[in-house]
C-alpha cells in the first residue's frame, strides 16, 4: 500500500495521464495545462470543493469554473474520477462526434460542467456574476440560525484569461463589491499559445489585483499541494475581498522535450513523447487510461462527502421551512426557475389616447410593476440609468454593506447592501454582459442589463454564450436607431439589430409602441430557453389605437396583421419599432386612394418564424409579392420576408449628427417616401 504522499502523487498523475491519453487518442487538444495544473486542481477538488457528484444541480454546491476552457480534459478527468455521470468511454471519446466530452466544456452537455468556456476571460467574468448571485440570495434568504445560501465560487484561470479586457472590467467590479466568496486559482505558467507570455504580458498581476481590492496569495511551486491547500484556506477566511491565488506552474509538466514550452499548449504530445513523460514521472504502466483501484477509491470519497454535505444542507433547509415557510417556498420556487403565481397581473395596458411615449420610457413603467411581482428580477445598466430608464426604483443598490453610502449619490433609493436589486456595473458593457450570464448560470435570479444599442457590439461574446447555453437573461438596448439624433453616427445603430437576429437561440424584440413593449417584457420574463433582447426607442412614439388596430397581444406570435384596408391585399408593409406608426399612416393614406394595403408589425423575427406555416402564410400570403419593409437599420436580411420582388426602406450608410426628425426625413423614413416607394412597386407589378 502506498503511503499518503505517494497516493497523492498517483492521484495527481492519474489526472494528468487521463487527460494526456484522451488528447493523444483524439489527436487534438491542449495537454499543457492539465499536466501543469493537475496538483492545484486535485487540491481544490479533494480538499475544499463542496459538491455532490450524484446531484450536480444541488443549489448550495460550490461553483467551479474552468475559465481556461481549452484545458477541458483536466475538468473531464476530475468529473470522471470523483463520480459524476461521465464514463471512461466518454473520456476515450474526447472531441468526437456525439461525445459528452467536447473540445471545450459545454453547459448542459456534460454533467458537472457549470459554464460553457473557451473564449478566454468569459469564464472568470461569469464567475463574478455567480458570486454576485450568491451574495444577493444569501442577503435575501439567510437567517443567523439558518444559512441556506452559503457557497464559494472557484475559478481556474490562465495567462490568456488575465490578458483579456473583460477580466479587468469584471475583476475591478468584484473588488469594489468585495465579493469575498470568489476565489481564483491563476495557473501562472508564463507561456501562451504562441510563445513566452513575456512577449506581450509583463505587467505585475499582484499589484494589479491588489489595486482592484483583491487579496493576492502566491504559491511558488505548483506541485506543492500543502502550500496550495494553505492558500485556499487563507482565501476562504478572507470575507471582505475576493482572492487571487497565483500558482506558479510549469506548462506540460513532466514532458522531457515540451515542458515549459508553447509546444505543450495546444497539440498532443505525440505517442513517443507521452511515453517519455510517463517514464519521467515514474508512471507505473504503459497502459492508456489507467486508474489504480486505490486512486479510484480515494477520488470516489467525493460521493460520500457530497451526499453527507447535501444531507446536512437539506436538514438545515427543513429547519428553515419550519421557521420561515413563506421565504422557503419562495426560495424553492426561484431555484426551480418558476415565476410567482399571478405575476402577469402586474401588467397594465396603456389606454388608447395616452400621450406619445418612448418605448424606453414605457419599459421603465413596466419594469416597476414587474419588479414588485417578480422579486428575482435584478440588474442594471452601464452607468446609463437616466438614459435607459432601467432602474428598479426604491429597491436598493447592490453594494457591499460595509461600504458606507455616505457621499455616494445613488438614484434609486431603498436598501443599501447585497439585498439591493440595482447593480451599478459602471461603464463596463463587456463585463456587464458576462456578469449577467454568470448570474443566470447560478440560478435564483433573472438578470437584466442595459445600454445603448450601438454598444451591443461590446457585449457580443457573452450574449452569444448566453444563447449557446440557453440562459434566461434579458438584454435591454435603448436609443435604437438614427432617431438618437444629435449624438451622431457613433451612437446610431445601423447593423446591430440585424446582427442580433442572426444569433441562434436569441429572441430579439423591437416593439412599436408602449403596448407592444408590455408584451415584449411578458415574453422576456417568461422565456426560459434562451436570452431575450429588448430594443427600445429614444424618441416618443404614438400609443397605437387598438380599437382600429389589432391587439398588441399579437406580439406573442412575433408578427401580426396590425391593420388592413382589405383582407385580400395587393401590397403588404412590414415594419418594426419606431417605423411602424409612420408606415401605418402611409398605408391609411394609400387606402384612401383605394389601394388594398396591409400593415404587418413584426417585432420578433425569431418568434414569428416558429409559428405554424398556416399562420405565417395568413399574415404574409405567398401570392402577395409586392412587399415593403420599413426599418431604420441595415437593409441586408430583409430578403427573408420580401423575396426578390420586395423593397426595403432602410439604411445603407452610417447616420449623421442632426435632430432625429431631420435624420428621418433625410434618410427617407417619412410617410411621403413610403407612399412613393409603394406606388413605384405597384406600378412595376402592373407592367
Amino acid at each position: 500500500m502506498p503511503d499518503k504522499k505517494e497516493l497523492e502523487k498517483k492521484c495527481i498523475d492519474t489526472i494528468r495521464f487521463l487527460a494526456a491519453d484522451a488528447i493523444e487518442k483524439a489527436k487534438s487538444g491542449h495537454p499543457g495545462m492539465p499536466l501543469g495544473a493537475a496538483a492545484a486542481a486535485y487540491t481544490l477538488w479533494t480538499k475544499h470543493l463542496k459538491h455532490n457528484p450524484k446531484n450536480p444541480r444541488w443549489s448550495d454546491r460550490d461553483r467551479f469554473v474552468l475559465s481556461a476552457g481549452h484545458a477541458s480534459m483536466l475538468l473531464y478527468a476530475l468529473l470522471h474520477l470523483t463520480g459524476y455521470d461521465l464514463t471512461l468511454d466518454d473520456i476515450k471519446n474526447f472531441r468526437q462526434w456525439g461525445s459528452r466530452t467536447p473540445g471545450h466544456p459545454e453547459y448542459r452537455h456534460t454533467p458537472g460542467v457549470e459554464v460553457t468556456t473557451g473564449p478566454l476571460g468569459q469564464g472568470l467574468a461569469n464567475a463574478v456574476g455567480m458570486a454576485i448571485a450568491e451574495a444577493h440570495l444569501a442577503a435575501r434568504f439567510n437567517r443567523e440560525e439558518n444559512r441556506i445560501v452559503d457557497h464559494f465560487t472557484y475559478v481556474m484561470a490562465s495567462d490568456g484569461d488575465m490578458m483579456e479586457g473583460v477580466v479587468a472590467e469584471a475583476c475591478a467590479l468584484a473588488g469594489h463589491l468585495r465579493l469575498g466568496k470568489l476565489i481564483v486559482l491563476y495557473d501562472d505558467n508564463k507561456v501562451t499559445l504562441a510563445g513566452s507570455a513575456g512577449l506581450s504580458f509583463t505587467e505585475n498581476i499582484e499589484l494589479r489585483f491588489k489595486s482592484y481590492g483583491w487579496q493576492v496569495i502566491k504559491v511558488a511551486d505548483g506541485n506543492d499541494t500543502a502550500a496550495i491547500d494553505k492558500a485556499i484556506k487563507k482565501a476562504k477566511r478572507e470575507t471582505e475581498k475576493p482572492s487571487l491565488i497565483c500558482v506558479s506552474t510549469t506548462i506540460g509538466f513532466g514532458s522531457p522535450c515540451k515542458q515549459g514550452s508553447c509546444d505543450a499548449h495546444g497539440s498532443p504530445l505525440g505517442a513517443e513523447e507521452l511515453q517519455k513523460t510517463k517514464e519521467a514521472l515514474c508512471w507505473e504502466t504503459s497502459e492508456n487510461f489507467y486508474i489504480r483501484e486505490d486512486v479510484r477509491k480515494y477520488f470516489r470519497k467525493a460521493l460520500t462527502h457530497g451526499k453527507r454535505q447535501e444531507k446536512m444542507w437539506q436538514e438545515n433547509l427543513t429547519a428553515y421551512k419550519q421557521k420561515h415557510p413563506d421565504h422557503a417556498a419562495d426560495f424553492e420556487r426561484i431555484m426551480r426557475s418558476d415565476l410567482p403565481d399571478n405575476w402577469e397581473a402586474a401588467l397594465a395596458e396603456f389606454p388608447a389616447g395616452s400621450k406619445d411615449i418612448a418605448t424606453r420610457k414605457a419599459s421603465e413603467t413596466i419594469m416597476q410593476s414587474l419588479a414588485a411581482k417578480v422579486p428575482e428580477l435584478i440588474g442594471g445598466s452601464a452607468d446609463l440609468n437616466p438614459s435607459t430608464f432601467t432602474w428598479l426604483k426604491k429597491l436598493g443598490d447592490f453594494q457591499n454593506p460595509a461600504l458606507s453610502p455616505d457621499g455616494l449619490h445613488g438614484m434609486v433609493g431603498g436598501p443599501w447592501g447585497y439585498e439591493g436589486r440595482n447593480i451599478h456595473f459602471g461603464v463596463r458593457e463587456h463585463a456587464m454582459g458576462s456578469v449577467s450570464v454568470g448570474m443566470a448560470l447560478h440560478g435564483g435570479v433573472i438578470p437584466f442589463t442595459a445600454t445603448f444599442l450601438t454598444f451591443a457590439d461590446y457585449m457580443r461574446p457573452p450574449m452569444r454564450l448566453a444563447a449557446l447555453m440557453g440562459l434566461r437573461a434579458i438584454f435591454v438596448f435603448t436609443h435604437d436607431s438614427i432617431g438618437v439624433g444629435e449624438d451622431g453616427p457613433t451612437h446610431q445603430p445601423i447593423e446591430q439589430v440585424m446582427n442580433l437576429r442572426q444569433v441562434p437561440n436569441m429572441t430579439v424584440l423591437r416593439p412599436a409602441d408602449a403596448n407592444e413593449t408590455l408584451e415584449a417584457w411578458r415574453i422576456a420574463i417568461s422565456n426560459t430557453k434562451g436570452p431575450t433582447t429588448l430594443i427600445f426607442s429614444r424618441q416618443n412614439l404614438p400609443v397605437l389605437d387598438r380599437a382600429s388596430c389589432a391587439p398588441a397581444s399579437g406580439t406573442r406570435q412575433g408578427g401580426y396583421i396590425l391593420w388592413e384596408a382589405s383582407s385580400d391585399p395587393e401590397i403588404i408593409f412590414i415594419a418594426t419599432g419606431s417605423e411602424v406608426s409612420m408606415t401605418l399612416a402611409a398605408a391609411q393614406k394609400l387606402a384612401q386612394e383605394e389601394k388594398k394595403v396591409r400593415v404587418v408589425s413584426l417585432p420578433s423575427w425569431e418568434i414569428f418564424d416558429k409559428q405554424p406555416r398556416d399562420y405565417r402564410e395568413k399574415v404574409l400570403p405567398p401570392r402577395v409579392t409586392a412587399r415593403i419593409a420599413v426599418e431604420a437599420g441595415i437593409s441586408l436580411g430583409w430578403e427573408h420576408y420580401l423575396g426578390l420582388d420586395g423593397k426595403t426602406i432602410g439604411m445603407e450608410t452610417f447616420g449623421a449628427s442632426a435632430p432625429g426628425p431631420v435624420l428621418y426625413e433625410k434618410f427617407g423614413f417619412t410617410v411621403e417616401n413610403i407612399i412613393i416607394k409603394a406606388k413605384e412597386l405597384l406600378h412595376s407589378k402592373q407592367k
